[in-house]
């Protein structure tokens, strides 16, 4: 049934079921907060075109008086019906709607409040078909609780999708919690409810009281379409405005194209850095200290990110999310940023911050699972709404997480959505998507007989291939200056080709084979190096199979794998001259870089979620010199166009020697589009020097030494050739023209740049 429009009289056209007299099941309903259409009992109702009913439901309310809203004149006193709140009273039909309720409370005080009963539907007919047709690409413009004036009376509109619920109520701090008050008005045709609730402010606390289809109240539920939330343990949603619409920033569409360098920092902004707090002995502890604010991230992070060389900073998820421990991949809000850093206006200054100074950002996203606590998605109307039903499609084994129904219209609008979201309402300049490969297959992590096969009796999940390529398309197409990577682990094919080539239609895909062949490599004492050459090689058998990532991630430096430079082997000297080796082949080898926090400086202890990194090891050579190399490789690689510009096409790359499996030695020529664009690369991963080594080279003239990670400024035995330049002499070597004589350091990458 239909409010009366805000015109300020009952329209004529209110439905034939008013012409029957309210009953008493009516009123028990309403009273006990199981009727499942208030709008049809409360408010202003016009019956039989002779007489306005006017009622309210206010529990511990002892007098119930209307007030026109203009004139503010008294129009009546509403007759209590019972003990439990509920008033009514009939007026003339001419009586005007715009009114307001005087309320007497049982304390003796009272107020004055708009009836939320007497307001009309905010949400239009077809932003709810095409959220129903899962085509709506901004969900959250008309789900949740948005702020706004009806008639000039400020409010909120709050709605939710929960098709299956027998009644749904807004509670908050401005309704005592008490899902009575406040029952919403259901469209049944989408199942989405919504109500207007005149005077709830910005900052009010709020969740979704929802009865099941059988009658059972099931725990509040937050938003999931919150735009802010508590801080944990705390769970309730923060009615927030929506962070205003940002242009496109076409900058970014070159900083994030396949030809630009890309060195990204990834961070944990909980750990990254910590204020000081006061000790029990009276001093202070950074360890275990609180987390920096966006603001304060923004004077700390950003400039040491600027220094450092890198061009993105990757944040592991900040959605909101319950448990610290998860790192943000147990999301329980994707619309709400976590409120651990402070609110969304601080992140958005944050992302601000960086533009400023030339760094993209870019989101881990997580599309792949949701947690199953009380207060979320799970069973969210008493029904697998955002899940798949059967736990055989719809629960992670690995994280005990629940997955979502991919094929669900409505999912698909709010996933979709929600990556739009961040790209347009705070600036991020792409999303890395996580898990990509436990949404590809249903027998991700299963055994035989545990999972469901697709349509046509396969093991993809069509709808999650589908719902993959429509966001890079929307996102292409919406926000085309944006990125997007997959965290994909298996050989799915076109995972970085455009969905038109029968791709998944992302730009980059984490080259997760790469990383686990080299990291074994290293972690193997010189000695034995040689029989394992080929895993330092691989990676170019299929480099350019996809537009990858080299990441060197979070997950390599936890669950007990030690850090970065405790896998590398031998003694302190060269542990560390093993390590600055394996960052030179990285930042020389094709493909984009990825680099997890704390990497950059050796720390020794492995990742803890809860303890600002060691940033007093910096106060050491070795860690410092760790640290200088990073800058000093992102600098090189940044401003030499051979090592980023060609990284996917295979002129970029050739071989000089794959194959000097005995000595363990690579070497490598990077080209950029220009023909003087020349890098040679040359890397000894045992601890023996060759002096007079010789290295074909396929022009005359001078190459001079660009980077040499063994140098005395960054730690190593500054083995290096004479003047750090070499004549390339008419002498073919290596299947080139010509060749230079070089001294090779041990443990140790060299770059030379040809001068002509």
């Amino acid at each position: 049934m239909a409010a009366p429009s805000e015109g300020g009289r009952v329209p004529a056209r209110l439905g034939p079921d008013m012409m029957n007299p309210l009953t008493a099941l009516d009123i028990k309903r309403i009273c006990t907060g199981q009727h499942s259409d208030p709008f049809s009992v409360l408010g202003p109702h016009l019956v039989e075109g002779r007489q306005l009913f006017i009622r309210t439901f206010l529990p511990n309310a002892q007098q119930v008086q209307v007030i026109e809203v203009s004139s503010r004149r008294l129009i009546g006193k509403l007759h209590a019906v019972n003990k439990e709140g509920f008033f009514e009273r009939a007026f003339p039909a001419t009586t005007p709607t715009t009114y307001r309720l005087r309320i007497t409370w049982a304390d003796g005080s009272e107020t004055i409040a708009h009836d939320p009963y007497r307001f009309a539907p905010r949400l239009s007919d077809l932003d709810l078909w095409l959220f129903n047709e899962g085509t709506h690409l901004r969900p959250y413009e008309m789900l949740g609780a948005e702020p706004l004036q009806v008639d000039g009376i400020a409010g909120a509109r709050f709605s939710v999708w929960a098709p299956n619920a027998s009644r749904v109520s807004v509670v908050g701090n401005f309704n005592f919690w008490d899902g009575r008050r406040h029952p919403m008005r259901l469209h049944a045709a989408s199942g989405v409810w919504e109500i207007f609730l005149p005077e709830v402010a910005i900052g009010a606390l709020y969740k979704f009281e929802i009865r099941s289809s059988e009658g059972h109240v099931l725990p509040a539920r937050a938003d999931p379409y919150a735009r802010r939330s508590e801080l944990r343990p705390a769970t309730a949603s923060i009615v927030a405005h929506l962070p205003p619409l940002l242009p496109a920033d076409a900058r970014w569409r070159q900083a994030n194209s396949l030809k630009a360098p890309m060195s990204i920092y990834e961070v944990h902004l909980g750990s990254w850095r910590r204020k000081l707090v006061k000790a029990n002995d009276g001093g202070t502890n950074a360890e275990h200290g609180q987390w920096l604010n966006w603001d304060e991230l923004a004077e700390t992070l950003i400039p040491y990110a600027q220094q450092m060389g890198f061009t993105h900073l990757e944040l592991l998820p900040i959605h909101e999310h319950p448990f610290d421990g998860s790192w943000g991949y147990q999301p329980i809000a994707l619309y709400s940023p976590t409120s651990r850093f402070g609110d969304p206006a601080g992140l958005t200054r944050f992302i601000s911050a960086c533009h400023a100074t030339g760094l993209g950002v870019l989101l881990d996203w997580v599309p792949a699972h949701f947690p199953n606590d009380v207060h979320g998605l799970a069973q969210f109307d008493g029904t697998p709404l955002y899940e798949y039903a059967d736990p055989r499609e719809g629960f992670h084994r690995d994280w005990k997480t629940l997955i979502y129904n991919f094929a669900r219209p409505q999912v698909k609008s709010f996933l979709q959505g929600n990556s739009l979201y961040w790209l347009e309402r705070f600036g991020v300049d792409g999303l890395r998507v996580d898990a990509v490969s436990s949404m590809l297959y249903r027998d991700y992590s299963r055994e035989p007989g545990e999972w469901l096969p697709n349509e046509m009796g396969g093991r993809e999940n069509l709808e999650a291939i589908a719902l993959l390529k429509r966001i890079n398309e929307i996102i292409g197409s919406e926000r085309p200056e944006a990125m997007t990577a997959a965290e994909e682990s298996t050989s799915f094919p076109g995972v970085s080709r455009p969905t038109y080539d029968h791709g998944l239609g992302f730009h980059y895909k984490w080259n997760m084979g790469w990383m686990h062949d080299t990291l074994s490599y290293m972690a193997r004492d010189p000695i034995y190096r040689k029989h394992h050459h080929n895993e330092m090689t691989f990676g170019m058998a299929y480099a350019y199979s996809e537009n990858f990532i080299l990441p060197i991630s979070h997950d390599e430096v936890v669950h007990g794998k030690g850090s970065l430079i405790s896998k590398m082997p031998g003694d302190l000297w060269q542990k560390f001259a093993n390590l600055r080796a394996y960052l030179g082949f990285m930042f020389t080898h094709p493909g984009k870089k990825l680099l997890f926090m704390g990497c950059e400086f050796g720390q020794w202890k492995e990742w803890n979620h809860d303890q600002s990194l060691d940033w007093h090891l910096l106060t050491e050579p070795n860690h410092e010199g760790v640290r200088c190399l990073v800058r000093d490789l992102n600098q090189l690689y940044r401003g030499t166009a051979a090592l980023h510009e060609l990284d996917f096409e295979a002129r970029g790359f050739e071989w000089l020697d794959a194959n000097d499996a005995e000595q363990s030695v690579l070497t490598y020529l990077r080209r950029g589009q220009a023909e003087r664009s020349l890098c040679v690369v040359i890397c000894n991963f045992t601890p023996m020097p060759h002096r007079a080594y010789r290295l074909g080279v396929p022009h005359a003239g001078v190459y001079r030494e660009r980077l040499n990670t063994d140098s005395a400024y960054y730690g190593g035995s500054n083995v290096g050739t004479p003047l750090a330049q070499a004549l390339a002499e008419e002498i073919p070597w290596q299947g080139q023209r010509f060749s230079v004589l070089i001294n090779l350091p041990p443990l140790a990458t060299l770059v030379l740049e040809w001068v002509g």
